[in-house]
């Protein structure tokens, strides 16, 4: 009777393992509709041979993620009619925001944590859905989160791959320089070209794509990670700044809120940055109006008299943008992008801007894919 019983149980047991693991393997691939409209909010200067410097400004949504030729239909459409606008030459940078590529870990994924009503379901159904990489992504996770770690761990080595393979395709099929925004990744570098990750601390960082789709020189790590991320995302404690060659000069990244500190762009202004791209993300739909809740860290600049609720969130990001702002910055021109949208029960903010001549040119409208160009 006992040997009944334990065969009874194990084959139970044995059918309810291998129903899982089917349900878990199945990607079942739902209906795609997405706007691929979008506008030209601010077109700044004349149209000269120095080329221009373009901020896309998408809206994004978890669908837009399911595939990395999803993601490529709505940036190439967005890209196509900056291309009907004459806006896209040979000398163009092109901007995408912050953590465009860190959405690329619910590539793939199961129709159930698209329709998620709120993002720790829908974290539930990623992990659920991919139980051996999220345990061996728990096991090396770091930091005081060591979920969110792992969250963003589990899938690194195909997020790479893909964010390279998509950002990197859309500068050489569209022929320009391409920002592509920022994606979490662990120790990431370039190795012969490829961008690869390593085994240490998750990294927001940033590359810049050449019109032969291949990456100019290293990832830029953010300094300054905010408040939401600084459990998870290491800061890039060495402080280094890199600035790379363009066909419409030299080139300076700052992620989000490093575009705050004054001593970056003095590190920039060193290796003679005439360009700025500053890919930026705000959470909370409603928070770019709410009182500025003052710098992230520790580290709070000696020269900034700024307080904490003084300004709103949107007034603080356009004050404490230094770029072209003579003698804090000799940047000719830069661009800050936000990625707008909405994940879930998370909403974003944020509306970008252009600098010229220590002046910002703002896009005034709070919602919708935006098109902001400077001529050089």
């Amino acid at each position: 009777m006992r040997k009944l019983l334990y065969l009874t149980v194990s084959m139970a047991l044995i059918a309810a393992l291998t129903t899982y693991a089917m349900w878990a393997a199945d990607r079942p691939t739902g209906l795609y509709l997405s706007d691929l409209r979008i506008d030209v909010a601010v077109d700044q200067g004349t149209p000269a041979d120095r080329g221009n410097l373009l901020g896309i400004q998408p809206e994004l949504f978890p669908t837009d993620y399911q595939s990395p030729e999803r993601l490529h239909r709505k940036l190439a459409a967005y890209l196509q009619t900056a291309r009907d606008q004459g806006l896209l030459n040979e000398k163009t940078i092109v901007v995408l925001p912050e953590h465009v590529g860190t959405w690329l870990m619910v590539s793939g994924e199961k129709d159930e944590l698209y329709q998620a009503t709120t993002f720790k379901e829908a974290m539930n159904w990623l992990a659920v859905s991919n139980p051996l990489k999220f345990v061996r992504a728990l096991i090396g996770a770091e930091g005081d989160s060591r979920i969110e770690d792992a969250h963003l761990r589990m899938k690194a080595k195909g997020m790479a791959k893909d964010y390279q393979s998509l950002f990197g395709g859309l500068a050489k099929e569209f022929h320009v320089t391409l920002v592509a925004g920022s994606i979490v990744l662990p120790e990431p570098s370039v190795i012969d070209g490829t961008l690869k990750i390593g085994r240490g601390a998750l990294f927001n960082s940033s590359v810049v794509f050449g019109r032969d789709g291949l990456p100019i020189g290293q990832p830029q790590r953010q300094m300054h990670p905010v408040f939401e991320q600084q459990d998870a995302i290491k800061a890039n404690g060495e402080h280094t700044l890199n600035v790379v060659d363009t066909p419409a000069g030299r080139l300076g990244v700052l992620i989000g809120s490093d575009s705050w500190y004054p001593d970056n762009y003095r590190k920039l202004d060193t290796q003679q940055a005439q360009l700025v791209a500053v890919p930026a993300f705000v959470a909370g739909r409603g928070s770019w109006d709410q009182p500025w809740r003052g710098y992230k860290d520790s580290s709070t600049p000696g020269s900034v008299s700024l307080k904490a609720g003084e300004i709103s969130e949107g007034q603080a990001w356009q004050r404490l943008n230094l770029s072209t702002q003579a003698p804090a910055s000799q940047a000719i021109a830069g661009v800050s992008v936000f990625l707008r949208g909405q994940f879930w029960d998370q909403g974003s903010a944020g509306q970008s801007f252009l600098s010229s001549n220590g002046q910002h040119f703002v896009d005034g409208k709070a919602r919708g894919a935006r098109l902001l160009n400077l001529w050089l």
